[in-house]
């Protein structure tokens, strides 16, 4: 498969990338994938939105990260 050939890769010299990196980095590429899927939805006065709490995208970034569902869900969506 291609994401062998990929792992494979990352791990000859000169890269030399330790498998311990490369899980990390595959696991940022996923959440950054998932980030980009994420349906956020406007709200009627258009300077605010909100996410599903039930988005898998979500969820799937949060878990990937380790980072607290509900602060990501406000942050996406709010400036300060």
């Amino acid at each position: 498969s291609l994401f062998s050939v990929v792992k494979n890769q990352l791990s000859i010299v000169p890269l030399g990338v330790k498998e311990s990196h490369q899980t990390t980095i595959f696991r940022i590429i996923a959440a950054i994938l998932h980030l980009g899927n994420l349906e956020i939805q406007g709200e009627r006065d258009g300077d605010a939105c909100s996410i599903s709490s039930e988005d898998e995208h979500l969820n799937n970034f949060c878990g990937l990260l380790g980072v607290e569902h509900s602060q990501m869900q406000h942050w996406l969506c709010h400036r300060k």
